[in-house]
């Protein structure tokens, strides 16, 4: 019977013409209906319906309401107007305020996640990436943003001379001694295992993609982040494929690292607990804020940067300005050590919170479903990568009679980069290796973007076609 069923045919008349269009009434369009009818009188006229010819539906005139809804058309109109102010994402990409709120404040979220047991696991970086990759998947924040471009174009190159500073090669070579040798033997171990894991693990549901994040990721293995970010912004890796990298990797890292701790478990202590401190020399500001310090290394680094985009600009260099950014620094690093070495507490402050910001653009232009079908392939190959690295700087080191703790603190600063060598030199007692495992990693970071980069170009890409 036409009686029991519970829906009121509602005819809504518009004196404009304007509105009367085809309308398929759904969840999708309700609201369309609702301002446009919000904008003229309407005369709503109820009627029950007596038989199923009735209820046939006039796409430009009527849709069929259930019982439960209001008979008020003011409450209807209210219903619908709040409705249309829930808008996603929660900050506008135009909210520059917004936007730079939340990358900073991710960005300090990481660092302070370091603090605890899961973000010390994990590190700052990876958790401001997985902030920063739910937030824009929540619709939090905006995955495009005019704030993203200013970072990876004016922020990421900044960072760079930052954490560079201490980069003089001539103490690099004089002071590591015998653990330098070891570090280019892993070095050379990265790139053998790189190109066994791209055999074994090819990565073909990336597409062009495959070769180039493997090349970023040899370079992460050689020096460090850093590294890894120039190489993709120079093979251009696309930003979902970039944080699948990134998430894939911190999560081998992890697992690695514990490794080695394992094999130094029987390694003793150094009897001997003095340090070298020369890397802090002449950087003591007394307590005080080194408020020239953090001036003046601003102010070199954005010298250094547009000193990098002329010379790039001038004679066609490709890649990028972050090959360039990384070796002006690293000569002026090297021909003006006092000089440089004043600033680089500073500086490596300022670009912990910059490589923070620009983690967190990583994770909020990804996404998820992406980063989910995207990092088990890339974390085979990582697993594989690194697999072979400690095979052969082992097999090889012992081979050519280097001590086991050599070995295991250089691929430390191989894989990890100088901060994680400086810490298992320290919590291991191996004093006198603390200083020159901080400035091995330094060396990588000086080398690995170059490398990645050849690698990937003359061999990488060979084997992907």
């Amino acid at each position: 019977m036409a009686s029991q069923l519970h829906f009121r045919q509602v005819i809504i008349h518009r004196p404009s013409t304007e509105f009367q269009r085809s309308h398929s009434y759904s969840r999708q369009n309700l609201h369309a209906v609702s301002t446009a009818s919000s904008s003229v009188p309407e005369q709503l006229s109820l009627s029950s319906s007596s038989s199923r010819s009735s209820l046939s539906l006039n796409k430009t005139q009527t849709f069929l309401c259930p019982r439960w809804l209001p008979q008020n058309p003011s409450r209807i109109r209210a219903v619908e107007v709040v409705r249309s102010q829930l808008s996603f994402p929660l900050i506008s990409p135009n909210d520059q305020w917004g936007t730079w709120t939340a990358l900073f404040a991710t960005g300090a979220f990481g660092i302070w996640s370091e603090k605890t047991k899961i973000g010390s696991t994990l590190s700052g970086a990876l958790v401001s990436t997985l902030v920063g990759l739910a937030a824009s998947n929540l619709g939090i924040i905006s995955c495009e943003a005019k704030a993203y471009a200013i970072v990876l174009e004016f922020l990421l190159p900044l960072a760079v001379p930052l954490l560079l500073f201490r980069a003089d090669m001539r103490r690099v070579i004089q002071s590591t001694g015998t653990l330098l040798q070891a570090f280019l033997l892993g070095s050379v171990a990265t790139t053998i295992g790189t190109a066994v894991a791209y055999l074994m693990v090819p990565m073909r549901s990336l597409g062009a993609d495959s070769w180039k994040i493997a090349a970023a990721l040899m370079g992460r293995h050689i020096g460090g982040a850093v590294n890894y970010v120039a190489i993709s912004d120079a093979l251009g890796v696309s930003p979902s494929v970039l944080a699948a990298g990134l998430a894939a990797d911190n999560v081998i890292c992890a697992v690695y690292f514990t490794t080695l701790f394992a094999l130094a478990s029987k390694i003793p202590a150094e009897t001997s607990t003095t340090t070298d401190v020369a890397m802090d020399k002449g950087s003591d500001s007394g307590g005080k804020l080194p408020v020239l310090e953090i001036g003046t290394a601003l102010a070199v680094s954005f010298s250094i940067c547009k000193a990098a985009i002329i010379l790039t600009k001038s004679f066609g260099i490709p890649g990028g300005s972050l090959p360039a950014i990384t070796a002006i620094v690293v000569i002026l690093a090297t021909a003006f050590p006092t000089q440089f070495n004043r600033l680089a507490p500073a500086g490596e402050a300022m670009a912990l919170i910059l490589m923070q910001v620009f983690f967190t653009v990583v994770g909020a232009s990804g996404s998820i479903w992406n980063v989910i079908g995207t990092a088990p392939s890339i974390f085979m190959f990582a697993l594989v990568q690194i697999a072979v690295h400690l095979a052969v700087i082992l097999g090889l080191g012992k081979l050519f009679g280097f001590e086991q703790r050599l070995l295991l603190l250089a691929s430390n600063a191989n894989v990890g980069g100088p901060t994680t060598a400086c810490g298992m030199a320290t919590a291991k007692g191996w004093s006198s290796l603390v200083v020159p495992g901080i400035l091995a990693g330094i060396f990588g970071i000086a080398i690995a973007t170059f490398l990645g980069i050849a690698f990937g170009v003359k061999v990488l890409q060979f084997m992907y076609k």
